[in-house]
């Protein structure tokens, strides 16, 4: 039981987060490069105003000719600024490091997936490959999206709270948004989904740690795009968990 338990989080696991990995490689870090342009300051999201002579506004009325533009420079300006935003790169040091750190992370949330199904198994359930599609995307409301909705994911250069505060929220969160989807899926009575309402619905009503002012270099479009593509990235990769743990899971009981 034990090394079947192990056995198809570890390989679940470990498939999961290489393909993670990967979609973060290609969508989510080009994004997450380009806000450092403006956290250290290589790049200015505010353009800074033009000077304003009080002794001008006499002549705003008086008809001048227009300066030509040179729309070649400004075409040649425009592509500079384009090829500076960060594309697909590889870096051996930082992304091998971080496709090995993503493998751990899902390897550690198939231990948790493989033994939610066991435990659901040993009370008569029982969990075919394609209800595994179902317990990632329990997983990825418990583990991102309902923290999400507090705290959105962030951009480097972007104003937080105390980061404990928000660690301690978002544990919170996830535990008790898990236990709310396990009483709303294995609940007896209203009371039980009644509890699981209340337990999803608490830490939103407690409310996430924000910092007093937003302030920050990065530009918001920026950061709505950095949000929607983890989120994104995260639902695949979750779903795919899901999939990968109860197949494992299911062929090492019919073996």
């Amino acid at each position: 039981m034990l090394q079947r338990l192990l056995t198809s989080a570890l390989i679940a696991g470990a498939a999961a987060g290489l393909i993670a990995a990967l979609l973060q490689l290609v969508f989510v870090q080009p994004v997450l490069l380009h806000a450092e342009l403006y956290e250290g300051g290589e790049r200015t999201h505010f353009a800074a105003p033009s000077e304003h002579h009080h002794g001008e506004e006499a002549d705003a009325a008086t008809p001048t000719a227009e300066p030509a533009h040179d729309h070649s420079t400004e075409a040649a300006h425009d592509h500079a600024e384009a090829a500076d935003i960060p594309g697909i790169d590889f870096d051996a040091p930082r992304d091998g490091l971080s496709i090995l750190f993503s493998i751990m992370v899902y390897a550690g949330y198939g231990l948790l997936l493989v033994a939610a199904i066991a435990l659901s198994e040993s009370n008569g359930n029982r969990v075919t490959a394609r209800q595994g599609l179902l317990w990632g995307v329990a997983g990825f409301v418990a583990v991102q999206m309902a923290p999400a909705f507090g705290l959105s994911p962030e951009l480097p250069g972007m104003a937080a709270a105390d980061v404990n505060a928000r660690a301690i929220w978002w544990v919170a969160t996830v535990i008790a948004t898990a236990i709310g989807l396990w009483l709303i899926a294995f609940g007896k009575n209203g009371v039980a989904w009644a509890a699981a309402v209340l337990l999803i619905l608490a830490p939103h009503i407690i409310g996430a740690p924000h910092p007093h002012e937003f302030t920050g270099p990065t530009p918001p479009e920026l950061a709505a795009q950095f949000a929607g593509r983890a989120i994104g990235v995260g639902l695949a990769v979750w779903v795919l968990l899901g999939l990968f743990v109860a197949t494992l899971w299911s062929r090492g009981r019919e073996a």
